[in-house]
């Protein structure tokens, strides 16, 4: 499942299937659907990367991270810091 190529809507903000979403300009491996859970923002979400080097990050402001892929930079979004759906966890 490709994540991050977003064309006038999200296909996966509702897809709840077992499996990995992946990078879609390179196809590396960033997510699980166990981490994903719903939200009421118009993305995906989920609670944690499927491996430590699935994802780069940076601080773009208090609380959230810029993310993108591990491999080829390309842009997922953020990792908004203690807004997870337990205390504590992130939301990529």
């Amino acid at each position: 499942m490709s994540f991050c190529s977003f064309v006038g809507g999200e296909v996966f903000k509702d897809h709840f299937q077992p499996g990995i979403y992946v990078c879609a300009k390179c196809g590396h491996e960033l997510f699980s659907s166990r981490a994903k859970y719903e939200h009421s923002s118009p993305w995906p979400a989920f609670t944690e990367t499927l491996r430590g080097d699935s994802v780069a990050k940076r601080e773009e402001r208090p609380g959230a991270l810029k993310v993108t892929c591990g491999k080829c930079g390309n842009g997922l979004g953020h990792e908004f810091l203690n807004d997870g759906p337990r205390r504590g966890q992130s939301r990529f």
